[in-house]
């Protein structure tokens, strides 16, 4: 028998913030650009197609001698009930004996290391001159997206969101700051915020665009986009799902977060199939971006893309934190096995 620890989401929080995530989820995309992980096919199961799913990711991080995996569903209909409608668990292990190292909740860790894989994709590949921000979308990602890019980008002067929902979008917009604050201890003081109504004119006004919706349908056309742009993708993470139109690929500059995944299920997915790109389009993996193995934005006028479908790899090596950082304060629940 031995001895492992269990993290509630409140636990995961205190013990993890936005800019050590930042740094955290840039370490697993330099690995993975070393050859130092593994990222194992993923099992998705839709329950109900756009209402209910569930997806187990799994991987291996060489270096860290680690692997695990998560499992995590999205019910839309939980908010109706009064519960998340994100949940699951992670499962971390050692790699050398197979001995279970501990299991937090996962709605934490998902949004905060997504939220940083998108503002990673900004801080790289946009101009470094980009003054404003468009965040289309307000689940379970708007507030980490926000918080993230904000983090990561510390000169951004304004922040524009757009949903389809307008009441669900202005009781997000009522809350923001203060869940800014005392979620992540950004002060926004210095920050205009903006409700935007016609999608089109923030496109075209917006330096960096996030798309973080569960959209099927392309919401943001190609001739919206103006040059030097940068998009960073993040809902499409699924056969089918698809929130910019093929068009935009075909103008931009393209990075991904794992090229294979992305090919089956990522922003990417559906432009391939239509023979609007190809492989070719593709300069590369953001970790390539990051060291220096391959140029990101050469010039302003370019338009960039940052295709982010997700790995498993980010959930294990955040948790493996989480949890050593759980140890280390006494948090948590000890179990035996």
């Amino acid at each position: 028998m031995f001895e492992f620890r269990v993290l509630s989401n409140e636990v995961v929080k205190q013990v993890l913030k936005m800019n050590q995530v930042i740094d955290l989820v840039e370490t697993v995309y330099k690995s993975k650009s070393e050859c130092k992980t593994e990222t194992w096919p993923t099992i998705f199961y839709d329950f109900e197609p756009g209402k209910a799913d569930m997806d187990i990711k799994s991987g291996y991080l060489k270096s860290e001698k680690l692997f695990g995996h998560k499992t995590v569903t999205w019910f839309s209909e939980n908010e109706e009930k009064g519960i998340p409608t994100l949940m699951g668990t992670i499962s971390v292990f050692n790699a050398e004996t197979g001995k279970p190292l501990g299991v937090t909740d996962a709605s934490f860790i998902t949004g905060i290391r997504t939220g940083a894989s998108g503002a990673i994709g900004a801080k790289y590949l946009a101009r470094k001159n980009s003054r404003h921000l468009l965040v289309i979308g307000i689940g379970n990602q708007a507030i980490f997206q926000i918080a993230a890019t904000l983090t990561a980008l510390p000169d951004l002067k304004r922040v524009r969101i757009w949903a389809r929902n307008e009441n669900k979008l202005k009781s997000f917009f009522g809350s923001i700051s203060q869940r800014l604050l005392a979620e992540f201890g950004i002060d926004t003081k210095a920050i205009v915020f903006e409700e935007v109504e016609h999608l089109e004119d923030a496109v075209k006004n917006s330096d960096i665009i996030i798309t973080a919706t569960s959209s099927k349908v392309p919401l943001l056309k190609h001739e919206w986009v103006q040059r030097g742009t940068h998009i960073s993708c993040i809902g499409a993470d699924m056969v089918g799902k698809q929130e910019i139109e093929s068009e935009v690929m075909s103008k931009a500059i393209v990075f991904v977060d794992d090229k294979e995944h992305c090919i089956q299920v990522g922003e990417i997915e559906l432009p391939l199939k239509q023979g609007v790109i190809t492989e070719s389009n593709i300069a590369g993996e953001i970790g390539d971006v990051l060291l220096g193995k391959v140029k990101g934005r050469s010039s302003d006028e370019q338009i960039t893309v940052f295709d982010s479908t997700g790995m498993a790899l980010l959930d294990i090596y955040t948790a493996n934190i989480a949890l050593k950082a759980a140890v280390e304060k006494d948090l948590g629940t000890k179990s035996e096995i």
